[in-house]
């Protein structure tokens, strides 16, 4: 048997974020398209050079991107939305940035999560355009590292299967056609890599382990008989991952050379097909037993076990042994964390030490003869240590959760009932208008609460520059005439990071970046202990701006499961146990704001959707607990307090019902990209509580018209009656200028008004 180690992708941002910098100093036109490509070329080689110190035998490429891999596999093959005016050739910076974040002419394209991360995808378009390669970026990579380096990578890219499926503008009759066009584009892309020397070409089909039904079985089948038949001399890796393989003998079957699978999340599943199928013997199996999604350090003597059994089971003719996906879902290294509790951070595994676990894993399978010393039972310590921590062991908390009942789940009436008190008590106009949560954060925001941080702002200056921030944007709502007020979040980093640092269990890093869409990147906190609360965190802010204004003033706070999703969460305890911990910690949070006068309070589910399990059939006992742990934080208000809830990019078609039993009095929904695909859900799954549908997208920098908004909200009618219709942008405005901020939400307030006055005239005649 022989083993390689490899992975099937690594982050692309760089240590300290210097690609987000690139893209975004590029933005703003402060470095050319020149200097541009010199400092994203530095970052894509210092990737690989990594990866060869840190000792992997096979290096991939193809997995860095200007934004998004699925973006550039649509520009790629000429996939461009006819908007954008795109006249062939090689798709320049200007368009390919316009697709994945617009113009001042078109919208962007559609962003949406890749599968159940927190990363989002901008969604290809297929307007039966005449498809070519505008220009082979795989195999730029490939020589790049050939020539810079001397070595044979292996090139990845998102399979044709995954791609297609997740490609937007087809039908059953189109989906043909589509194909037709697109794969003898694929076969290109492999005869031309084979042709450059590539032994192996990585093809990822994610998709493969969600449900197939027969007919896309047999497409899938086809699809790799034609790629076969056109490139025979082409090896191909059919990696898989997020979940174990679905019908296993049918994929085994297909004319490839290796298959990769999860034997992480997809590990009963997988272990389960190998002990009932085996595997193909003249085949590489690529294993992934180290977990590319959590930031754990894994226990190597488990994972050589794991080796071992699948090494009995499968009877390949070679091993790959690999992390159980990309590794651009956790931080780049621990090595730059130097404030972390240390038997936490000894606890830890990030990409480079995934790769360090890899490599070392991989040797042991070597070494036959016992020459080389391994220790694999140091990580076991680590795990021991950690797993004794006193943060660990609050009884007081595990007692609570345990003790939680029905009646915790529900609020004192139901809808209908709670609605007419609370338009009573509030008086709202109809068309609510409001916004999500977040304003603007200026570099003079940045600069105070960095210099509050490092402690050279006193806190007292510095809550003095939040109220006089809060006050400003207090009298700019006013002055916009908008209905329902935020106090715009100046004091606030990231939605989840704020709250974990008011709670307890929660540890924050310092450079454990991660990206969430395009160039926005995270640091999720992690949650290595019971999660507590110990005073109000945002009654005081809240508070204030309600000072301010006569007008409504809404609680902001992120919901339990938002929290959970975009954390990194402790593995010895299941999920529904660390959501119902901190949706206890933010119950007593909604009972101190309501007991300080605060009659709106908007607790943010962006993440909801994105816990979801791969598979329908699974859906359930997930939704069960968490649709609970969002109504154990909301449900102890008095009827008069008006909850509110938002939710992020998702497909909503099949999501409606569980949306009604958050039991939210009004929910806001970020679908500004895709908003006719949710009007023709609304008409077959009717809604009847509040909400707000995202009138513009906040996450294109251009300034919707006022005669577009009023076209969106004239349509939302169409399936919302005029009394549940709340308007509003589709996300927070966080990353916007203020000049935009203010132009979009004077536009969005004035069509507000003529859809009011529209209205008024239809009632009279």
């Amino acid at each position: 048997m022989t083993y390689t180690s490899t992975l099937i992708g690594y982050p692309y941002i760089g240590e300290d974020r210097e690609w987000k910098k690139a893209l975004e100093a590029f933005w703003r036109h402060e470095l050319s398209e020149v200097d541009f490509q010199v400092k994203i070329k530095n970052i894509r080689l210092s990737r690989i050079e990594k990866q060869l110190q840190l000792g992997i035998d096979m290096v991939t490429v193809g997995d860095f991107t200007y934004y998004d891999r699925m973006l550039d596999t649509a520009v790629m093959f000429g996939l461009v939305p006819k908007r954008f005016n795109w006249q062939g050739g090689k798709v320049d910076l200007h368009t390919y940035y316009s697709i994945a974040r617009g113009n001042k002419t078109a919208v962007a394209s559609e962003m949406t999560k890749w599968f159940n991360t927190n990363y989002h995808y901008i969604v290809p378009e297929f307007e039966e355009q005449t498809l070519q390669i505008t220009e082979n970026k795989v195999l730029a990579d490939f020589l790049e590292a050939k020539e810079a380096y001397g070595i044979i990578a292996k090139p990845t890219l998102i399979g044709p299967y995954t791609f297609c499926k997740l490609t937007k503008g087809y039908n059953k009759v189109t989906q043909v056609e589509y194909l037709l066009a697109i794969l003898p584009l694929y076969a290109q892309v492999l005869k031309e890599l084979v042709n450059a020397g590539a032994n192996w070409i990585q093809l990822e089909e994610p998709s493969l382990v969600t449900t197939l039904d027969e007919t896309e079985i047999k497409l899938v089948q086809e699809i790799y008989a034609q790629l076969a038949g056109a490139v025979p001399e082409a090896k191909i890796m059919l990696q898989t991952y997020f979940e174990a393989l679905t019908s296993y003998e049918a994929i085994m079957a297909l004319p490839v050379q290796g298959f990769g699978l999860d034997f992480v999340h997809g590990y009963k599943g997988n272990m389960e097909s190998l002990r009932q199928f085996g595997f193909p013997k003249d085949k590489v199996l690529a294993i992934g037993v180290v977990n590319g999604r959590d930031i754990w350090r894994s226990n190597l003597a488990e994972v050589n076990s794991t080796i071992q059994a699948i090494e009995t089971l499968s009877n390949a003719v070679a091993l790959w042994i690999q992390p159980s996906s990309n590794l651009q879902h956790v931080p780049i290294t621990t090595s730059l964390e130097n404030k972390l509790d240390p038997v936490l951070k000894n606890a830890l595994s990030f990409a480079d030490e995934k790769i360090v676990e890899i490599v070392e894993v991989t040797k042991f399978r070597r070494d036959k003869d016992g020459s080389t010393i391994h220790n694999l039972s140091e990580s076991m310590k680590a795990i021991e240590a950690l797993k004794n921590h006193p943060i660990r062991q609050n009884q007081v908390i595990h007692q609570a959760v345990q003790t939680v009942t029905i009646q915790d789940f529900e609020r004192h009436s139901d809808f209908s009932h709670r609605q007419k008190i609370q338009q009573q008590a509030l008086g709202l106009p109809l068309f609510p208008t409001t916004t999500i949560g977040s304003f603007p954060q200026s570099d003079e925001v940045k600069r105070n609460r960095n210099a509050w941080r490092k402690k050279q702002l006193s806190n007292e200056a510095y809550e003095a520059f939040i109220e006089l921030e809060t006050k400003r944007w207090i009298d700019i709502q006013e002055e916009l005439d908008i209905d329902v007020l935020v106090h715009g979040e100046f004091e606030r980093t990231d939605m989840v990071e704020y709250f974990g640092e008011k709670l307890t269990g929660f540890a924050f890093t310092e450079k454990a970046w991660v990206v969430s869409y395009g160039s926005r990147c995270v640091k999720p906190p992690i949650i290595y202990g019971d999660v507590a609360w110990a005073a109000p965190i945002t009654v005081k802010e809240s508070a204030y701006a309600q000072s301010l204004t006569k007008r409504f003033v809404k609680g902001m706070l992120t919901g339990p499961v938002t929290i959970l999703n975009w954390s990194f969460v402790r593995d010895d305890l299941s999920r529904k146990d660390v959501a119902y911990q901190i949706a206890l910690a933010l119950r007593k949070e909604v009972e101190a704001l309501e007991n300080a006068g605060i009659s709106i309070v908007q607790v943010d589910e962006p993440a909801l959707r994105e816990g979801l399990p791969l598979r329908k059939e699974d859906w359930g006992a997930y939704l069960d607990w968490a649709v609970n742990a969002f109504k154990l934080a909301t449900s102890s208000v008095k009827n008069e307090t008006q909850i509110h809830t938002h939710m992020c990019y998702c497909e909503f078609n099949d999501f409606i019902e569980p949306i009604s039993a958050l039991d939210a009095d009004v929910i806001s929904i970020e679908t500004s990209r895709s908003h006719g695909e949710l009007i023709s859900s609304l008409q077959v799954n009717p809604y009847k509580k509040g909400i707000g549908l995202g009138v513009y997208d906040i996450h294109s920098p251009r300034v919707p018209g006022e005669e577009e908004i009023l076209g969106i909200m004239r349509d939302s009618l169409q399936v919302l009656e005029s009394n549940q219709f709340w308007v509003n942008p589709d996300c927070g405005l966080k990353t916007r200028k203020e000049t935009e901020t203010i132009a979009a939400l004077a536009n969005m307030v004035e069509a507000t008004k003529s859809l009011r006055q529209e209205v008024k005239q239809s009632i009279t005649r």
